[in-house]
């Protein structure tokens, strides 16, 4: 997991093979003005879900992980407090793994909570169990979708 300003995205793009397609995207767009929804980058190799929601209580948010995906979450306003805890800490599964969904939620408690504010990205990996759209308030935040084993990069 990492947490970092947006302007410390650049540093990171060495990580992944797609990660620098996120970056051009970032600064080629008015992300502010895109809509809710999904946009595709490149297929299902890279795409953004833009979201604006009420956010829930700790208590509400369950943490999820996913196998296929590693997400880069980007608030834009609002504060995301995420929940985190290491997959392989994960012991209570709320049920099995959904392939077509890409996902699994746990009824276990984050051992951290992670307060995001505007222009500021949390980077999950697959192996890193997340608890995201904490808040008392909007959050309106972008979650980049970066395969783990892209086919076109």
């Amino acid at each position: 997991m990492i947490l970092a300003p947006l302007s410390q995205l650049p540093r990171y793009t060495a990580l992944h093979p797609l990660f620098p397609q996120v970056l051009d995207f970032i600064q080629q767009t008015d992300l502010p003005a895109l809509p809710a929804g999904i946009y595709p980058i490149l297929g299902e190799d890279l795409f953004v879900i833009v979201e604006k929601v009420s956010g829930r209580s700790r208590e509400a948010a369950k943490l999820e992980c996913h196998r296929r995906y590693i997400d880069i979450q980007l608030v834009l306003s609002g504060v995301d407090e995420m929940g985190w805890r290491a997959l392989t800490e994960c012991q209570q599964p709320i049920a099995e793994f959904n392939t077509a969904r890409d996902i699994q939620f746990f009824d276990d408690t984050p051992s951290a909570w992670i307060a995001t504010p505007p222009d500021t990205f949390c980077l999950f990996f697959p192996d890193d169990a997340h608890a995201p759209l904490v808040s008392t308030g909007e959050i309106h935040k972008l979650i980049f979708k970066i395969a783990v084993n892209p086919t076109i990069a």
